[in-house]
């Protein structure tokens, strides 16, 4: 193989490693992209919250909330920890904090 197909190589493999990766944060904000599921993700900011809780604040019902919160927890961004008959979502990393409130910010200065 000469210099350049090296290169080429190279750049092929660091292109798909890249992709993948976007590939995770298109799924990461694909989750988010939902109004109730940024709801339900700033909900958990600053504390855990069960499936019960999660329902009444989105006034919405058992099923829909589940399926919220099973989009959130496939895309990695919930931790769900079962204690007896209740099930308790958490954010999954102090990275996601940041970001939801980085997009908080982003979109008060962006409005003003």
């Amino acid at each position: 193989m000469d210099c350049e197909t090296t290169k080429r190589a190279e750049t092929m493999n660091l292109y798909d490693i890249k992709r993948a990766n976007y590939d995770a944060q298109a799924k990461m904000m694909k989750a988010l992209a939902h109004p109730s599921r940024l709801l339900i993700a700033h909900a958990l900011l600053d504390h855990e919250l069960c499936v019960c809780e999660l329902r009444e604040l989105l006034k919405q019902n058992l099923s829909t909330v589940s399926r919220h919160l099973s989009v959130l927890k496939n895309a990695g961004l919930l931790i769900e920890e079962k204690r007896g008959l209740y099930v308790y979502y958490h954010l999954c990393c102090d990275g996601l904090r940041e970001f939801l409130i980085r997009m908080n910010d982003l979109v008060g200065e962006a409005t003003s």
